[in-house]
């Protein structure tokens, strides 16, 4: 099976087997009978795309509600270190953080599960970033945390100053402050 568990529970990770010959390669990034299997059910509706360059830092961020999302997020172009934090208040993991580095080379996607924030950080020159939801955005039911926040303290692997920002993400709250 092409999943493997991470150390929070319903977060997956998934690693397609990749054919690769003289003329390039091929792989299924989506099956949903492999989902299912894997206990992913999730009916996504919604693809979602972005290009960013070196030190673009994208989160954290989450809906809430009605209109929670699952996501499943990968890398077309490039590299990037993901990043979730577990915002269920009764999971083992509530408040702690995971991150993995996704790529181009690698082809490793994350499934996040709702209930978690999640965020980016590109270390390659620039990065395509892919994502599936299991629901549509709601500006009304987004919610968010900065970055640098005390509590989680994320690693990013960003050199001082390296990370970029949209104003909107500079300006999120800390963990503490959440809904």
């Amino acid at each position: 099976m092409p999943f493997f568990d991470t150390p929070f529970p319903g977060l997956k990770l998934f690693k397609p087997k990749v054919w690769e010959d003289a003329r390039g390669y091929f792989f299924e990034a989506f099956n949903q009978k492999t989902f299912e299997e894997a206990g992913i059910t999730a009916p996504f509706v919604q693809d979602n795309q972005a290009r960013s360059s070196f030190g673009v830092l994208r989160g954290l961020h989450y809906q809430v509600g009605p209109y929670a999302q699952a996501k499943l997020v990968r890398v077309l172009q490039g590299e990037v270190l993901d990043v979730v934090a577990d915002l269920r208040p009764d999971s083992p993991t509530f408040g702690q953080w995971y991150s993995v580095r996704l790529s181009s080379e690698n082809k490793w996607q994350l499934f996040v599960p709702r209930g978690f924030a999640h965020g980016y950080a590109v270390l390659s020159e620039t990065a395509e970033f892919f994502y599936k939801c299991d629901n549509f955005y709601s500006r009304e039911h987004e919610g968010g945390i900065i970055y640098n926040d005390p509590t989680l303290n994320i690693d990013w692997e960003l050199g001082p100053g390296q990370a970029i920002l949209s104003e909107k993400d500079l300006l999120l709250p800390a963990f503490d402050e959440q809904r």
